[in-house]
């Protein structure tokens, strides 16, 4: 799994011109899903995700999770994640899993999105908004 996390003020996402989620303060979540991924691999990212300190304390430093913030976690399904463009002008993406894989992830993705094709909204709360990380079953 690769994961592209940005701080938010807030965040939605609409299919079909439809809004079916939509947060404040806390984390858009790219998610890339690989072919070989496990609800292991799911569980241990979104630990990871939810402990990681990169919302500011009081002093400005980023000390605090999206848990001790009381945030919120917009997850979008990202399968350009896992793009390779090592060779030619057009990217592949054989490394992703294939689109039929979110009827095997109910607990992640809302229904409407499982059309890998949705909206996303969002206003970046700091200018340092992104963090990328990937996790795979060890």
């Amino acid at each position: 799994m690769k994961v592209v996390l940005q701080r938010v003020s807030r965040g939605s996402v609409s299919v079909g011109g439809v809004q079916i989620a939509e947060i404040t303060r806390g984390l858009v979540v790219l998610l890339g899903v690989g072919p070989d991924d496990t609800r292991n691999v799911a569980q241990a990212l979104a630990k990871k995700t939810a402990q990681l300190r990169i919302f500011p304390n009081d002093q400005g430093k980023m000390n605090l999770s999206l848990l001790d913030v009381g945030g919120s976690a917009l997850v979008v399904p990202q399968f350009t994640l896992f793009a390779d463009t090592s060779r030619g002008h057009r990217p592949s993406f054989t490394k992703a899993a294939p689109l039929r894989l979110p009827d095997r992830w109910p607990h992640i993705l809302h229904p409407a999105s499982r059309t890998w094709v949705c909206r996303l909204n969002k206003v970046n709360s700091e200018l340092i908004c992104w963090w990328k990380f990937s996790m795979t079953d060890q």
